[in-house]
This record gives structure tokens, sequence and C-alpha cells, in this order.
């Protein structure tokens, strides 16, 4: 840990501290809120998915817009990386292909706060089991 060396520091580990500390009161509620999964395995990143996660993260925080983004492994759409899984309260999952910062900026003003899809959504190609 690096020493606290002024107010600044102070203020810089506390910003960081309250941050991790509301990402863990979120993910107590995640089916109440938007959630975002950028796929981040190796080919996803080769691919650009950091760029495009960090992007996510700093632009949500900036617009107030409250929710909880993870990242997962391989979704499988390799052709299509960076992939971004999109679930919005009470609606069926909708994934994204090849969003860059651009991408993630319409999804973002068009999808998540105006519930309008956006070009680029990958087809689901499996069903779920009902019980």
């Amino acid at each position: 840990m690096n020493k606290i060396k002024n107010l600044a520091d102070l203020r810089d580990l506390k910003d960081k501290l309250q941050t991790k500390t509301k990402l863990r009161d979120k993910s107590e509620n995640p089916e109440q809120m938007v959630q975002v999964k950028v796929a981040m395995a190796t080919c996803c990143i080769a691919s650009g998915s950091r760029e495009t996660m960090n992007y996510i993260v700093d632009e949500l925080d900036k617009r107030n817009i409250d929710a909880v983004v993870t990242q997962t492994g391989c979704m499988g759409y390799c052709y299509a990386e960076p992939t971004v899984e999109v679930i919005m309260p009470g609606k069926e999952p909708v994934v994204f292909g090849y969003v860059d910062t651009k991408k993630a900026d319409e999804i973002i003003e068009k999808y998540i706060k105006s519930g309008i899809l956006v070009e680029g959504i990958i087809p689901v190609n499996y069903k779920k089991i009902e019980q």
C-alpha cells in the first residue's frame, strides 16, 4: 500500500474504497439493476475488451446510471469480440458484438437509458431449460 503523503492521497484512497464498497452493496440484488457483463477472456482482451469495460464503467458512473458491471470469461462469440451482455431488470439478456467505445456509448445512451435496441445484437443460439 502506498503511503499517504497529503490530503489528495487520502481523498484518492477514500474514493477507491467507496467504489469497492458500492460494488459489493450492489451485488446483493443485481436482478433489480442494470447488469453489464463484459467478456474478458484472452481473445476478448486482445480484441479491446479492457478498453471497452473501462469506458463502460467510467461512463455509467459519469451519467449516474445505477448498474453492476462485471467481467466474464469467453462467451463463445470470438468472431464478434469484444462482446458485452446487458441485462435490464425484468428483461432477457441481450449480447452485443464488436463493442468498441463508440458502440458502448450508443448502448448506454439508447438501450440502457431509453430501452431502444441498437445494431450489433448477437442472436441467441441456445434455449433455456424450463423446470
